[in-house]
């Protein structure tokens, strides 16, 4: 399985969860600790950790095993490690103050999400 899968199955887990602005930046060239991040924010630590239990047990499901996390008591930012893939899961005012993306933004390329995502229509 490659990351593009482990992506699929965590960006499918996280939309169905209402994850807002989801950002999957490829950082294979430039890191050792992993292929891929992927950042998303939420308004409530509540909603925070609803993604983070979705993601994780969507991940487990398709066979890869959380190894770490950190975060996830305080709900504000939890980091969940699967190997190639880190999710990054923010409160929204949280991910605004560190601004993570725009650093590996800069570094690494944006990964194209809108095959895994539901378009939202009101």
């Amino acid at each position: 399985m490659t990351i593009k899968n482990m992506l699929e199955v965590a960006v499918k887990a996280a939309d169905a969860k209402r994850a807002e602005d989801i950002v999957a930046i490829d950082i294979h060239e430039v890191s050792l600790v992993a292929d891929a991040f992927l950042i998303l924010d939420a308004p409530t630590n509540r909603q925070v950790l609803a993604i983070v239990d979705e993601i994780e047990d969507q991940m487990a499901k398709s066979g890869w095993q959380l190894i770490n996390h950190e975060g996830r008591h305080e709900g504000d930012w939890v980091l969940m490690n699967f190997g190639d893939l880190i999710v990054h899961v923010f409160k929204k005012d949280v991910r605004s103050f560190y601004g993570l993306e725009k650093l590996w933004l800069a570094q690494g390329q944006e990964i194209n999400l809108d095959d895994w995502l539901i378009e939202e229509t009101y």
